[in-house]
């Protein structure tokens, strides 16, 4: 997960069940339930924060991606392909 604009307080609450190598960069293998229940703890107690989760999953890519709040990179699935796209390119 990628966390930005949230207190340390949430930051303390993740490092709990993934490390922190990067401020704001959260590492770690948890099932999906954990997953899930981090992605609402997150998105519902700081709905003002900019959150990216990422994880492992089976498809072509490989793994599976979720943004919420205010992305400079917009992520669109294209033929079940996730692509990053600059907010403010033309494309």
């Amino acid at each position: 997960m990628i966390l930005e604009k949230v207190p340390k307080s949430l930051r303390g609450e993740l490092s709990r069940w993934m490390i922190e190598p990067k401020t704001g960069v959260f590492v770690g293998k948890v099932s999906a339930m954990v997953r899930d229940k981090l992605w609402e703890k997150c998105t519902k107690k700081y709905p003002k924060g900019d959150f990216i989760q990422i994880w492992s999953a089976n498809n072509e890519q490989g793994f599976s991606v979720r943004a919420w709040g205010r992305q400079s990179k917009q992520l669109i699935e294209m033929e079940g392909i996730v692509l990053v796209k600059d907010v403010f390119s033309k494309l």
